[in-house]
C-alpha cells in the first residue's frame, strides 16, 4: 500500500524493517519515492522511523509496563504502532499529545486493526499521564541501566564499557542516538570555501566551518542536500570528516597511481582526487557493478576525470595490478559500529556474523599489499571501533609482511599517529573510525 501521511510512512519502513530485514535507510527512500511526500511530510517520517529504531529497547519497556501484553507478543504493526505513538509523546515535544494519540489511534483503524485501537488509546493516554513519572530503568548495573536507556544490545555496551569505561561508553551511547551535522566537503576544482559558502547561505542553509577540517563545513537545515545546486553541480560532496581524514593520512600526490580497493559509493576516492589536484590515476574499485555506477556518477558531477572503476574482489589477485600503486587505500568491509549515529540499525547485527569480518578483513589486506609498489603506501581503514577489526588484523598482517611497517602521520584535529589511530565519536566529533598508515620497504 501506497503510504498516505508522514506518520503511515514511516509505519510502513518499520514494518518492512521488521518483515523483511530491511535497513532503515533503504526503506525510507523506497517509501518516500513511492508516497511522494512534501520535504516537511518526508523530514517528519525520517525523524520518526529513526527516532524508533534508536530508541526501541527503551519504547518496549515502557510498552512492557503499560500493557497487559508484553512487545515481544505483541503482532508487529501493533508493536510498531505502539513503538511511534509513545515516541512522539515522550521525544517529539512539538507534538502535542492528544495528537499523538488521535493519529495513531486514527492509523491503527486505516491499518485494519480496529480491535488494537482501544488498547493502543489507553497505552498511549497512560504514557502521556505518566511523562513525569516514567517507570524506573534498571539499577542493578550500568550495562544493565545503559542498554535499555540508550537502546543498544547488552553485548556491545559490555564490550564498549571494556574499552573505555563506564562514562566514555555512556557518552559513546548516548550519541549514537543524537542527530549530526552534516559534513560538506568543497570541491576545490570547481569552487572556493568562501563561494560556497555564499551560496549555500543564499540558498537557507545553516553552516559552519568545521573546527579544524579545512575545506569543510558542518551543516544543518538542508533538507535533501542533493535538491541543492551547489551539490548537484559538483561544488561539494557529503563526507565524514572521518572518511576525510583516512584519505589525508593516505597522502596521494598529483601524478600518483592510486588504488581504492573498496570504493563505494566513492567518498575517499573522491577526496584523494581532489588532494592530487585531479592529476594522476585512481582506480576505484568494487565487488557490485551498480556500486561502480555510484562511483561513475559521482566522479562524473564532481567534474573527476582521473578516476577509472573496476570490478573486482579485494581478495582475489590481479596480476596486472601487482607493484603498481603508490598508494593502496582498503577501506574494508567491518561490523560499522562506529556509524551506529548515520545508521541505527546497526547496532541490531548479528554478533555471531561480525566474528567472522577479521577473517575477511586479513584476507583483503594480504591480498592488496602485494599492489603497492616498494616505497608505496598502504592504508588499512575501517568504520568500527572493535580492536579485533582493527589493530588486531594489522599486526596479524605485519607478522608475514615483513617489508611492511607502520609509518607514522600527522592528522588535522588530531594531531601526531603513530602508525595508527582510532577516532571515537566522544573525543573527535565523527564518525567511529580506524586508521593504519604502513609504507612497504624499498
Amino acid at each position: 500500500m501506497t503510504p498516505r501521511d508522514a506518520r503511515d510512512a514511516a509505519l510502513e519502513a518499520l514494518l518492512q524493517m521488521e518483515r523483511r530485514g530491511a535497513w532503515s535507510d533503504g526503506s525510507l527512500k523506497r517509501i518516500a519515492a513511492q508516497s511522494g511526500l512534501e520535504a516537511r511530510d518526508a523530514a517528519l517520517c525520517t525523524r520518526m522511523t529513526y527516532g524508533v529504531v534508536q530508541n526501541r529497547t527503551l519504547l518496549d519497556y515502557y510498552i512492557d509496563h503499560w500493557c497487559t501484553q508484553k512487545a515481544a507478543q505483541l503482532e508487529p504493526v501493533v508493536a510498531c504502532l505502539l513503538r511511534l505513538g509513545i515516541y512522539q509523546i515522550l521525544f517529539m515535544d512539538k507534538v502535542p499529545d492528544r495528537a499523538a494519540v488521535h493519529e495513531t489511534v486514527e492509523l491503527t483503524k486505516r491499518r485494519g486493526k480496529t480491535r488494537a485501537a482501544g488498547m493502543i488509546n489507553a497505552v498511549l493516554r497512560k504514557c502521556a499521564s505518566s511523562k513525569n513519572t516514567l517507570p524506573p530503568l534498571p539499577q542493578n548495573s550500568f550495562v544493565s541501566k545503559a542498554a535499555v536507556q540508550y537502546s543498544h544490545p547488552r553485548w556491545l555496551v559490555e564490550r564498549l564499557t571494556a574499552l573505555v569505561g563506564e562514562q566514555e561508553a555512556e557518552a559513546f551511547l548516548r550519541l549514537d542516538n543524537e542527530p549530526v551535522p552534516t559534513v560538506i566537503q568543497v570541491n576545490p576544482l570547481k569552487t572556493t570555501p568562501a563561494e560556497l559558502e555564499n551560496e549555500l547561505r543564499s540558498d537557507g542553509v545553516r553552516l559552519t566551518p568545521h573546527p579544524w577540517l579545512e575545506g569543510c563545513f558542518e551543516v544543518t537545515g538542508t533538507g535533501d542536500l542533493e535538491r541543492l545546486s551547489a551539490f548537484a553541480s559538483g561544488r561539494c560532496t557529503v563526507q565524514d570528516a572521518a572518511a576525510r581524514l583516512a584519505a589525508i593520512a593516505a597522502g596521494p600526490k598529483p601524478g600518483d597511481r592510486v588504488l581504492d580497493v573498496c570504493a563505494a559509493p566513492g567518498g575517499k576516492s573522491f577526496a584523494m582526487a581532489m588532494q592530487m589536484e585531479n592529476r594522476g590515476d585512481i582506480l576505484s574499485c568494487d565487488i557490485h557493478p551498480h556500486k561502480l555506477k555510484l562511483i561513475e556518477n559521482g566522479a562524473a558531477r564532481l567534474g573527476i576525470t582521473i578516476i577509472r572503476t573496476a570490478l573486482a574482489d579485494g581478495r582475489e589477485r590481479h596480476a596486472g595490478w601487482v607493484e603498481q600503486a603508490d598508494v593502496v587505500l582498503a577501506d574494508v568491509p567491518c561490523s560499522g559500529l562506529g556509524i551506529i549515529r548515520k545508521k541505527p540499525d546497526i547496532r541490531w547485527k548479528d554478533p555471531a556474523q561480525l566474528a567472522q569480518l577479521p577473517a575477511v578483513q586479513l584476507s583483503i589486506l594480504n591480498n592488496v599489499s602485494a599492489y603497492v609498489r616498494p616505497g608505496g603506501v598502504l592504508v588499512y581503514a575501517t568504520c568500527t571501533v572493535l580492536p579485533e577489526e582493527n589493530g588486531s588484523v594489522v599486526s596479524a598482517f605485519l607478522d608475514v609482511h615483513p617489508d611492511f611497517a607502520k609509518e607514522k602521520f600527522t592528522l588535522p584535529g588530531i594531531g601526531s599517529c603513530p602508525g595508527d589511530v582510532t577516532l571515537w565519536p566522544q573525543r573527535t566529533g565523527t564518525d567511529g573510525f580506524y586508521i593504519c598508515r604502513m609504507r612497504r620497504r624499498g
